[in-house]
């Protein structure tokens, strides 16, 4: 009505909608509830933690995100309230695989399928995917903690050689220097390369090789590719292999590694579990990545019952 007095007379579209005008004008004066007020600034909460998960969040980890700052509130209300905002996160996709089977010797399966790990530098998962950019394919390589889901090692070249994933295996190794850590690949070409064998070796590296095919016997490399899809692949176009080299730097080292919620690790961080969770004192050094976060001062606000 409001939007159509310049056009019609209030009497006579509250005369058409069964309304008394006395009603409508009191409806107007009105102030909102306390439950629209507290909705109104949890959706600017909800607001400023999306855009901080670049737009990535769905309703489960901004309840997580606000839980962190002091706002206790309910997760179907959190779900609600970005429904009307038109708020979403981003849901995954299949992955596609590069793999190519390698002619040289296999590594026995010391994994099973089985990718847990008590602490970290227990066991690595590596794989390789690729970048499209208008310039041509971008290769990335990635070595992943089973512990911590964190990308210790990580390397990118123009080219699929073997220089690709020992150059990710080296910075593992120089970040981590582990002791006897088990490295489970595919049997692509790269990691069954003399060159490979020889570094692991050299390394006191333990390999280990899935089947050629099977997205469930690296099945946390491939979550991760399909995180990065996801999360960012599908969200950009590159135009040139520079730029697509700076938004997974970026993508990795501060968003991944310091700042992304995992559910499988109680909605924390890489980087926040190894400290908080798996032996602080010997993870000082997972701090120089991590996000500062800001700390609330006072009482935590109001919200209403969820």
């Amino acid at each position: 009505m409001s939007e159509n007095q310049a056009t019609f007379p209030i009497v006579t579209m509250c005369r058409l909608l069964g309304v008394s005008p006395s009603g409508y004008y009191a409806w107007t004066e009105r102030q909102p509830s306390q439950r629209s007020q507290a909705d109104a600034a949890l959706v600017a909460e909800i607001r400023a933690a999306h855009a901080a998960s670049r737009g990535i969040y769905g309703a489960p980890r901004i309840h997580v995100d606000l839980a962190a700052k002091g706002i206790r509130v309910g997760r179907k209300r959190v779900a609600r309230l970005m429904s009307a905002a038109g708020l979403a996160g981003v849901s995954r996709r299949k992955f596609v695989h590069t793999t190519v089977k390698g002619s040289g010797r296999q590594a026995p399966d010391l994994v099973d399928r089985n990718f847990t790990a008590k602490r970290p530098n227990l066991l690595w998962v590596a794989d390789i995917t690729y970048i499209p950019t208008s310039a041509g394919f971008l290769y990335l390589a990635v070595v992943l903690d089973a512990c911590s889901r964190r990308i210790v090692g990580w390397s990118m070249a123009t080219t699929l050689a073997t220089r690709l994933v020992l150059d990710a295996l080296n910075m593992a190794l120089a970040m981590r220097r582990p002791k006897g850590v088990i490295h489970h690949s595919d049997q692509g070409s790269q990691y069954t390369s003399i060159e490979f064998g020889y570094r692991c070796r050299e390394a006191g590296v333990r390999p280990s090789m899935g089947s050629v095919g099977d997205a469930y016997d690296n099945a946390m490399c491939e979550s991760f590719f399909a995180t990065l899809e996801c999360e960012l692949l599908d969200r950009r176009r590159f135009k040139t292999q520079a730029e697509a080299r700076i938004a997974v730097f970026e993508f990795i080292e501060g968003f991944y590694n310091p700042r992304r919620r995992h559910s499988s690790i109680g909605y924390l961080s890489p980087i926040d579990y190894e400290r908080h969770t798996v032996n602080p004192e010997a993870h000082q050094s997972a701090a120089v990545l991590a996000a500062v976060k800001d700390k609330p001062f006072g009482r935590p606000p109001k919200w209403g019952r969820p």
